[in-house]
C-alpha cells in the first residue's frame, strides 16, 4: 500500500476531509480538516507511515479553515 492510500484510509476512518498528493520534490502533502483529536491521530499515523515506508519528518501547519472538502481524496 502506498503512502497516499494509507493516509486516505486513515483519514476517512477518522471522519476527516481533505486530500493527499505527491509533490514534485517527492514529498507528500496532506491537507486535512476535521476534529482536532482526529487530526492528532492522523498525524500519529502518518508519522509512522505504512509498512515499508520511510518517513523522514513531518512539517505541520495549523490553521482555521472553512469546511470546504466533502471527503478525503487522493490527488
Amino acid at each position: 500500500m502506498g503512502f497516499r492510500q494509507f493516509t486516505a484510509i486513515r483519514a476517512r476512518a477518522l471522519g476527516l476531509r481533505g486530500f493527499a498528493r505527491n509533490l514534485p520534490n517527492g514529498q507528500v502533502e496532506v491537507v486535512a480538516e476535521g476534529e482536532h483529536s482526529a487530526l492528532l491521530k492522523l498525524l500519529e499515523a502518518v508519522g509512522a507511515g505504512p509498512p515499508g515506508a520511510e518517513v523522514s519528518g513531518l512539517k505541520t501547519t495549523w490553521a482555521d479553515a472553512p469546511a470546504s472538502a466533502r471527503e478525503f481524496l487522493i490527488r
